[in-house]
This record gives structure tokens, C-alpha cells and sequence, in this order.
């Protein structure tokens, strides 16, 4: 017998695993990643203390469908709760015959998140996911309706638990029984659930209803302003960001750069027809943020992938002047 755990490497889902594993079942870890979370080491470190199989999954393309169009609506930010669990749930159940596994597990706790982890919302997921049934949660399943392996005898439903809410007492006891010493704090790695990002998302996605997955990753760096409502700018704020903007930048964004004093790499991503008033703009405000601000002139270099590059000489923006960050 053999299940595949949506594994996060946090308490709860290690835990999970655990329950399961004393009924002498096999289980996978999987970790499905997208912009927004997964794909951390310390994920692996973790699959791999506890000895089981464990696989990370790219999703990002596919999931930006579930964020733009969530069934269920967002949280307090532009995390999609409910949709995100269905369709994490429905892809696992994807990789049942190709793991030869029998059914699904994770870590959630009924009622630990109000308003994702309800029994209807729970339902819900089930429902959403086509793996209703099949999706069994060992931490709560004695406070939850019996699952088919459960209802098989595939599992020991007397053996499962009866956690419910947003203490961790018993999580810690279950830690300490089961020599679990490593895990992260509650607090969640997921960006959607970050006020600030999820505003940087919003007005990406006002910008580009059509943005994928790889249009997302800018957002993780650096200083956000925009130029006129609609053209962004993006500073980096030290040696690592710009390399990353270095690397972000495609075919159609401007790279500006102060020529002969230390500074930041502005990336200037333009969702209109360019225009030279906003380039000129954008270099003011990345020498404002450079050792040449109290200059009088600023040297200035804008490139772009294709081979084009511009010198210009600019005035440093005042500080007064410069657009709010986002």
C-alpha cells in the first residue's frame, strides 16, 4: 500500500506522513512549486530525515489559470485557498498510477485556517479536485467523514488523530514522540498571502491580463515604482538584484545604469509603445538612487538585449519627486 503526500516540510504534513507510515504504508512526497511557493531545500532536508521518496513538480504555467479565475476567491490577499488545494489535490491524483500509489494525504488541520480549512471548505476542495474519496487528512480524519481508505481498511481509522484548531500543543508532543526537530515556523511560505506582492501582482496583472508565470518572478525583487500609472520600473538594492534583473530582463526592457559611480540596475519593463520621455524619466530616478544623486549630471547607459544602447547625461531626480514605491 503506498500514498503520495502533498509535502510542504512543515510540521503538520510531516507529522502526516508519519501517522501513516506507522500503519506500515509507503508514502511519496511530492511538492508542487509555482512562483509563489515550493521548490525549498529545506523541503528535501526534511522528505529526507523522515526516509521517504520525494519529488518536487513544476506547475507554474498551469496554476496561473487557477489564480487569475479562483472558483472560491481570494483570502486577504490574492492567495487562492480552496482553488490552490484543489488543484494541487487534482494533479496529485494525476501521479497515483505512475507512483503505483493507492490514494492522497496531507498535513491540513480542521480549522486551523477559519476560512480555508472548515469542513465545507475541506469539502469543497474534495469536490473541486475529482479526488473526493480518495483524500484523506490523518491529523483531523476522526472529526471528518471516513474516506474509502479508511472505509477499505487500507488505513486504521482507530490509529488516525483528532487535531482540530490553531494550537500546536499536540503537534509539538507529536514532534518530540516522533524525533522531529526541524521544522519551519506556522507563518507559511506561500507570497500570495504577502500584502505587498500581492499588490505588485495586482497591478501586473491590471497591466497584463495576460502575463505567465515567468512574468511574475520581476516581482520578487527589488524597488517597484511605475511611470505614469502603467510603465514599470524596477531598482535593485544591492550587488544580488541586479544581477537577478540581469537575468529577468527580455528582449523589450531597458537596463539603466549610472556609468561612472557605484549604483543600482534600474530595469525599465514598458506595457505600452515606448516613449523617450519615460526612458529619460526612468534614468533620473535610478541616478537618484545612485552615489551620483547630489550630482549635477549623472553618465548614464541604457541597453537592451537586442544590441541597442544609448549614453545620456541626466539630471538626478529630488527625492520629493520620485513616484511612490510599490
Amino acid at each position: 500500500m503506498k500514498a503520495i503526500s502533498l509535502f510542504s516540510g512543515g510540521l503538520d504534513s510531516q507529522i502526516a506522513v508519519c501517522v501513516i507510515k506507522d500503519q506500515g504504508i509507503d508514502v511519496v512526497g511530492i511538492n508542487f512549486v509555482t512562483p509563489f511557493f515550493g521548490a525549498q531545500e529545506r523541503t528535501r532536508q526534511a522528505a529526507r530525515d523522515l526516509g521517504i521518496e520525494f519529488h518536487f513538480l513544476d506547475i507554474g504555467p498551469d496554476y496561473m489559470d487557477v489564480l487569475k479565475k479562483p472558483v472560491y476567491g481570494y483570502g486577504k490577499n490574492m492567495n487562492p485557498c480552496i482553488d490552490c488545494h484543489a488543484y494541487m489535490f487534482k494533479r496529485a491524483g494525476e501521479y497515483l498510477q505512475e507512483f503505483n500509489a493507492n490514494f492522497l494525504i496531507s498535513g491540513e488541520v480542521l480549522g486551523q485556517r477559519p476560512m480555508s480549512q472548515n469542513k465545507s471548505a475541506l469539502q469543497a476542495v474534495n469536490k473541486l479536485s475529482g479526488q473526493q474519496g480518495l483524500i484523506l487528512r490523518p491529523l483531523s480524519a476522526k472529526l471528518l467523514e471516513s474516506t474509502i481508505p479508511e472505509k477499505e481498511g487500507w488505513v486504521d481509522r482507530s490509529r488516525l488523530l483528532d487535531i482540530s484548531g490553531r494550537s500546536r500543543a499536540r503537534q509539538m508532543q507529536l514532534a518530540e514522540h516522533y524525533g522531529i526537530k526541524d521544522y519551519p515556523s506556522p507563518a507559511g511560505g506561500c507570497l500570495l498571502t504577502q500584502e505587498n506582492f500581492a499588490k505588485r501582482l495586482r497591478l501586473l496583472l491590471a497591466l497584463n491580463p495576460d502575463a505567465n508565470s515567468q512574468d511574475t518572478e520581476i516581482l520578487k525583487t527589488g524597488r517597484h515604482l511605475y511611470l505614469n500609472n502603467d510603465q514599470l520600473l524596477v531598482i535593485g538594492r544591492n550587488h544580488d538584484e541586479n544581477i537577478n534583473l540581469e537575468e529577468l530582463a527580455n528582449e523589450n526592457d531597458y537596463l539603466i545604469k549610472v556609468v561612472d559611480r557605484p549604483g543600482p540596475l534600474g530595469l525599465l519593463r514598458l506595457h505600452r509603445m515606448d516613449d523617450q520621455a519615460e526612458t529619460d524619466l526612468a534614468a533620473r530616478i535610478v541616478a537618484r538612487y545612485s552615489d551620483a544623486r547630489l550630482d549635477d549630471i549623472a553618465n548614464m547607459k541604457i541597453s537592451r538585449l537586442a544590441g541597442e544602447e544609448i549614453s545620456l547625461q541626466v539630471v538626478p531626480l529630488p527625492a520629493e519627486e520620485v513616484p511612490d514605491l510599490v
